[in-house]
């Protein structure tokens, strides 16, 4: 198996890439993503704190780069770039769905905390 290669056609040249290219560009593509996510995130840019739809800019930076991390590691450790193009849209779009749908409660649900804690008032008893 480490032995075998992928054929691959790039602007009419035929190229084969072996399996061990193919891990170490992975490695590298996922180093330099953490890479920039661990700076950002000791340096915390003054420029990037702004609100931008109720949360700061640097943690949408986060949460975007975190989506192309996941979608990458889906892309080639889970073997998508082999598979049927209907098959890779459900897997990865449903994954990236149900994420931004997650993200979207807990802005809203954050808030209503935030705003109780701020004003002292409670909207809603449950």
């Amino acid at each position: 198996m480490a032995h075998a290669h992928k054929l691959e056609i790039f602007r009419g040249l035929v190229k084969f890439k072996s399996n061990t290219q193919k891990i170490w560009g992975v490695l590298i593509f996922l180093t330099i993503v953490t890479a920039i996510e661990v700076v950002l995130g000791i340096y915390k840019p003054e420029s990037l704190m702004a609100k931008f739809i109720g949360m700061k800019i640097l943690n949408w930076i986060f949460i975007i780069l975190t989506l192309v991390k996941a979608y990458y590691i889906t892309w080639d450790f889970m073997h998508m770039r082999d598979e049927v193009k209907a098959l890779r849209r459900m897997v990865v779009w449903t994954a990236i769905f149900l994420i931004l749908y997650l993200i979207f409660i807990l802005l809203q649900e954050g808030g209503y905390i935030e705003s109780i804690y701020t004003t002292g008032y409670i909207k809603t008893d449950f």
